[in-house]
Order: C-alpha cells, then sequence, then structure tokens
C-alpha cells in the first residue's frame, strides 16, 4: 500500500511534479552549492562567515545589525558569527560613535588578507556551481534570482 501512488486531486489535476516547483529545485541547487563550497573552503569558513568577510571588505566599517541585513542573517545568526570571526582575529567590534547602543563592525587587517585570499576561491565556486550554464544563461539566472530575493 506504502508504494501505491497516491490518487490525483482536484487541486493539481495530476499536473503537479515536485521536480518543476522552484522550492525544490532552488533547494537541490543550493545543496550542490554548498557541496562545492565546502570542499574549497574545508574548515576554514562557513558560507555566513565568508559573506561577513566579503561584505565587510565590500563595505567599510558597519553596524552589526546593518550587516545582518546586508549578508542575509538575522540578529541572533550574525551575532554568532561575528563572535566567532572576531576570535579568530578576522574583525574587530566596537561601540558605533554615533550612536553607543550599536557594534561596529570592521575587519582587521587579518580580515582583510583572509577575504583577499577567499576571493578566488569564491569566485572558482561560483564558477564551478554555474559550469552547467553558458555566460548568456548565468547572467539571465542570476537576474532572475536577484527578482525574486
Amino acid at each position: 500500500m506504502a508504494n501505491q501512488p497516491r490518487p490525483k486531486s482536484p487541486e493539481t489535476d495530476g499536473n503537479y511534479a515536485l521536480d518543476d516547483q522552484i522550492g525544490f529545485v532552488l533547494r537541490k541547487v543550493s545543496q550542490r552549492h554548498t557541496a562545492i563550497f565546502a570542499t574549497a573552503f574545508g574548515n576554514d569558513l562557513t558560507a555566513p562567515q565568508w559573506a561577513t568577510l566579503a561584505k565587510l571588505y565590500e563595505t567599510g566599517p558597519t553596524s552589526q545589525n546593518q550587516l545582518g541585513r546586508l549578508v542575509a542573517l538575522d540578529a541572533a545568526t550574525i551575532k554568532g558569527v561575528v563572535d566567532r570571526l572576531g576570535t579568530r582575529g578576522y574583525i574587530e567590534t566596537s561601540p558605533d560613535p554615533d550612536d553607543a547602543r550599536r557594534v561596529r563592525v570592521a575587519l582587521t587587517e587579518t580580515g582583510r588578507k583572509e577575504a583577499e585570499r577567499g576571493f578566488p576561491i569564491a569566485a572558482a565556486i561560483t564558477e564551478e556551481t554555474m559550469s552547467p550554464l553558458d555566460a548568456t544563461q548565468r547572467a539571465q539566472l542570476i537576474a532572475l534570482l536577484k527578482a525574486l530575493s
């Protein structure tokens, strides 16, 4: 009984296929990308840690809350990432000069060097993830995904 297909429902009219659903496809692509990332960076950095270093390199010092928004991490998660990167000497925190209630986050020189070391690795990860697509398809995919985010 467990192996029998479910009867078609009026809601799907038999046209629903999991393999064609955006969430399922995005999850599969994300899993593939995560595996590529883990192989490339190993135990050096997690994806959220890398995103944090790269964004700080790009934007310069910023508040911890703003940094979380920039890398799409909630307040509790960015705090943990900041703490771990701080322990490793990649970033430093200080009270924001404009509002002492806010925490200001900045790269250290070690963090700047780590980000610079990581840029070619991250580019290779993107290249491998996108390798099934030609240049036009890659640009279209990024544009479409940005439209959804």
